[in-house]
Order: C-alpha cells, then structure tokens, then sequence
C-alpha cells in the first residue's frame, strides 16, 4: 500500500506562513497523511518534519546563491534522490522557484505530481522561463488573479487561491488594540520599520532604514520606531546593526510583526509580503528597495512591470510610493515618511486598499488542498 505522506519545501517566512495553511487544510482531506521537507516553525507547529533548516535557502539575488552554492546542490540532490526512491502524493514547493523548479523537473520525469505554490514573477521577468515551469509543474496555485490569467494564456493548469494573509487581516484594523498590546500610547507618533525577512535584504536596507528614523526622530521627538524581526536570525542581526548606533528610540521586536504594523502611523517597508500586509492593515506607507549593483544592473534589462510594490501590481497604478536603487536615499524616504505623517490617509485609497482587500479574503488553504486533491485523482 502506498505511503500516504506530501513533501514539500519553503524558502523562507512567507512560505512558511503559506506552508503551515496548506498542511491544515490537506489534513482535513487526508487525515492519515504526513507532510514532510523543509519548512520553518510554523509548519513544523503542524507537524510538519523538516528535514534541512529553512533558513540555509532564504537568500537571494544572482551572487548570493554562488556562494553557498554547493550547499545548495547537496540539499537539491537530497531531496530528489530521497523522493524518487519514495514517492510523495505531491511534491509541493512552495515559492523559492530557482530551488524548487529544478527539482520539480526531475521529479515529474519520475511520475511524481508537482505543484507549484507561489508563482514565481515571470509575468514580470525572464518570461523564457515559462517554458521550463511547464515541463516541471503540474499545477501553479496563484496568489493574484493576473498571475492566473498569465498562466491561462499559456495553455498551463492553474487555480486562483487567493492570499491566506488576507483571511488573516479583518477589513478595518484596531490601532487603539495593538498599541495596548505593545505598551504604547494613543498619541504619540509610531513609525514601523520593515527592512526585510532575509539577511541580505537587511544588510542591504537597515542602516538606511534606521538613518531614516534619525531624520523623522529630528522632526518628532516623541517619536517611537518599532523593527519587527521575522525571526531569531533577523532579530540577532538587527540588535548587531543597532548596537553600533546611538537610537533609544528604535525598538527591536522579536517577531510581533502584526502588531508593529496595525500600531503604526506611518510604515517604511522593503518590498514583497510587507507591503501586502501593510496594505490589508489599510496603512499609509513607504516601499524601497536596494539590490546589489551587479544584480540591478542586469534585472534593469529584463524586469517588464512598471511597479515592485504589491498594492501598485494589484491596482495596476501607483497607489503607494516607491523608491528604488539609486532613488532609496535617506533624504527621499524621509520625504515621503514625513508627508505621510503630516496627511492622513485619503478615504479613496483606503476604499481601494478595502477593495483588494476583499479580492484576496479567499479560503486559500482549501482552495488550494482541493485543487492538489483534484491533481492527484
């Protein structure tokens, strides 16, 4: 009889997050099955094995991976040598796709089914890469409707899941609440720093981040700065970075991300899951991002969206502001943080933020288990 069991690997927090909902939702259609690979604490929460820690793939860029290149070649070759020889229901990865997608290839030529949670941004770039996603992924479970619509146009199976995130978040947010679970008053100015889950993103970001922070606290001397830290690596990395300055002001959180976020007048973020958050928390915000210059330089020539941040891709216009590469200077963020504690809000953009708020506030982990069950069949 064949082992009832559904491999599946994340890359990072998000992926987690997404990971732990998907498990819930494939144990109420398989009870009897186990769900193993590579996850962080909140699939492990589900009882999830992990088989590597999640953080060794939480990298990214073009040079980065070289570097731990070899490392990630044996975990590759691990986990395709150990599930030909024993055949998940599924293999499930989710996001991390220059990891995942190499693997799913090698595991669909073995007659495993593969799907692929998070599609990966090739509706933005490197749109060659369509080809080598239908030759490795059975299914692609969407986050966003125009990724599906992308893939239908292909001619690849698909399913629009919705974000998990967005059940998670209600339609109107209670700022008076997290504050009191943090210890913060009702009248002071709160800015929330997000600089990112990975440690490259956060060496690349934190130190403009915190510059920013000086720059506001000069303006506002009752200012508090919260920097929620996705995990111990992070906040370890963070409380270093800090340690080398003299800001009072900024607290380090171990995680309390949610919190940090709803607590705040004014958010300064990296772009990716931040800004969705943000956006379902209806907060003014700020999205920057840095890159190596070897690696902007070459994703300049083949990025074909006009946004990064995702309420600007959701809307298809730029609802919020972002400043990237050469334009992330402490002088611009500090701008636009400032006029955005001095103007609060619009009512239209906290409509728009409600209506793709509502667009997203799918029942995503059953939406997706049920398409997996449907594959499998």
């Amino acid at each position: 009889m064949r082992e009832l069991f559904f491999a599946i690997v994340a890359g990072e927090a998000s992926g987690d997050l997404l990971g732990a909902d998907l498990v819930r939702s494939l144990k109420r259609l398989y009870p009897n099955a186990k769900f193993e690979g590579i996850g962080g604490p909140l699939m492990q929460a589900e009882g999830f094995v992990s088989h590597y820690d999640m953080e060794r793939l939480s990298i990214m860029g073009f040079w980065d991976p070289l570097k731990r290149l070899g490392e990630l070649l044996s975990i590759r070759r691990n986990i395709v040598k150990r599930y030909k020889i024993r055949k998940p229901l599924a293999y499930i990865g989710i996001d991390a796709p220059d990891f995942n997608l190499n693997i799913e290839c090698e595991l669909r030529r073995s007659d495993v089914k593969t799907v692929h949670y998070v599609s990966p941004s090739v509706w933005a770039w490197r749109q060659g890469r369509i080809s080598r996603i239908k030759r490795g992924v059975d299914l692609m479970l969407t986050l966003f409707p125009f990724e599906s619509e992308f893939y239908r146009q292909h001619g690849m199976k698909e399913r629009y899941v919705g974000h998990p995130i967005a059940s998670k978040f209600p339609r109107f947010p209670n700022m008076g609440q997290a504050r009191s679970i943090l210890g913060l008053s009702a009248e002071i100015p709160v800015l929330t720093l997000m600089p990112g889950s990975r440690e490259n993103e956060v060496e690349l970001m934190a130190e403009l981040f915190f510059d920013v922070a000086t720059n506001v606290f000069n303006e506002k001397q009752d200012l508090v700065v919260l920097v929620p830290a996705s995990n111990q690596y992070r906040y370890e990395q963070l409380i270093g970075l800090l340690s080398r300055r003299s800001q009072p002001y900024i607290k380090i959180i171990l995680l309390g991300a949610r919190q940090a976020m709803e607590a705040a007048n004014v958010i300064l973020l990296t772009s990716g899951t931040s800004s969705l958050e943000a956006m379902l928390l209806k907060k003014p915000m700020v999205v920057s991002y840095r890159l190596g210059m070897l690696t902007f330089m070459i994703l300049s020539l083949l990025v074909k969206t006009p946004y990064i941040a995702l309420p600007n891709l959701l809307s298809n216009k730029l609802l919020v502001p972002e400043f990237i590469q050469d334009a992330a200077t402490s002088e611009n963020l500090t701008a636009a943080v400032l006029e955005l504690f001095n103007c609060p809000l619009e009512r239209k953009l906290e409509d728009e933020f409600l209506a793709l708020h509502d667009s997203l506030r799918l029942d995503s982990g059953m939406l997706a288990a049920a398409a997996i069950e449907e594959l499998i069949q």
